[in-house]
């Protein structure tokens, strides 16, 4: 994990340093490059698939997942 970042968010394999404790379906289309408007994917720690709203923003929980990393994907 990054030096001093709170978590780790898992985008299609890549690891991206987050500090914060939510984030919104933009931020992760940022993060990773992708076009605006990219359905995306929530996976949980038990492989359940999850489809985001434009506009959702996902609480991030210390502790769900490995080393506190939160995995999304493109729809």
């Amino acid at each position: 994990m990054a030096d001093g970042a709170k978590y780790e968010v898992d985008i299609e394999g890549r690891f991206y340093p987050w500090d914060s404790d939510d984030i919104t379906t933009k931020d992760i289309i940022r993060l990773a490059g992708f076009a605006a408007g990219t359905q995306i994917i929530e996976v949980d720690g038990d492989n359940n698939q999850r489809t985001l709203g434009p506009e959702e923003v996902v609480e991030l929980k210390p502790g769900h997942g490995f080393a506190k990393r939160h995995r999304f994907r493109r729809g």
